[in-house]
């Protein structure tokens, strides 16, 4: 991947130009932090929500765990080295478009060598594309109702849009049941979201209604919670129509 130096962007710079100086700032930080950086960092912006799908990401370390069936300590590990690297990516988010993230998000597919990094914005950004009501919104909303409903209970509250062509965004709130609030109070927060994620996930993965909703291949799925807030947000990334 190629890096270059980072700046603050010049008044007549672009969205595209924009996006691609935050893909390099977060692909640097990476390669910087793991020894290794993805192949391509690519960014979407819209709605509350921005947005960067990481693909070709493992590190020889990483690769050399998981193949030794260590995948939560990969996951463990990540999960601490993101946690630091967030206030970076927020400052420099700031400082390219002045928008300022309130929360963050990430996931990692293993299988595929991918994962999304979102964060979240109190003022709304315009969206990339006229994209507000997507093909199969509704279908889609119902369906991630009943795969929540599965997996813990039907959120309080979910909202879902489509960023541009192949980024689609759902967040629920109001997910969690009292026997996850009562791991979180006693401080098992790590446990509590590798079991979310590999039960969860098994179920999105797996399901066979969401492209047929959408008439649109997925490429791969993400979800991650914010358990102060009682919040999830799920990414799913779209390929071409089926």
């Amino acid at each position: 991947m190629k890096i270059v130096r980072m700046s603050a962007p010049s008044e007549g710079t672009t969205r595209q130009n924009i996006n691609q100086q935050i893909g390099n700032f977060i692909g640097k930080l990476l390669r910087d932090t793991f020894g290794k950086g993805p192949e391509s960092v690519y960014i979407a912006a819209g709605h509350t929500c921005f947005v960067a799908y990481v693909r070709n990401f493992m590190s020889p370390m990483e690769k050399i765990l998981i193949e030794h069936e260590q995948e939560d300590t990969v996951f463990e590990m990540r999960a601490k080295l993101m946690e630091s690297l967030f206030p970076e990516i927020r400052a420099y988010v700031r400082i390219t478009t002045g928008i300022q993230l309130r929360e963050f998000y990430c996931d990692w597919n293993f299988t595929n060598q991918s994962g999304v990094l979102v964060g979240v914005s109190q003022e709304p950004m315009p969206p990339e594309e006229n994209t507000e009501d997507y093909l199969g919104k509704s279908e889609i909303e119902q369906e991630i109702v009943r795969v929540s409903e599965q997996a813990e209970r039907a959120p309080d509250e979910i909202t879902s849009f489509a960023i541009n062509h192949r980024t689609l965004v759902v967040i629920r709130t109001g997910i969690l049941v009292r026997i996850e609030k009562e791991f979180i109070r006693h401080g098992q927060e790590s446990l509590l979201r590798r079991v979310k994620a590999t039960l969860e996930k098994s179920h999105l993965e797996t399901n066979e209604h969401f492209e047929e909703f959408l008439k649109r291949r997925i490429i791969d799925i993400f979800v991650d919670w914010d358990f102060d807030r009682d919040k999830s947000v799920i990414v799913m990334i779209l390929g071409n129509k089926r």
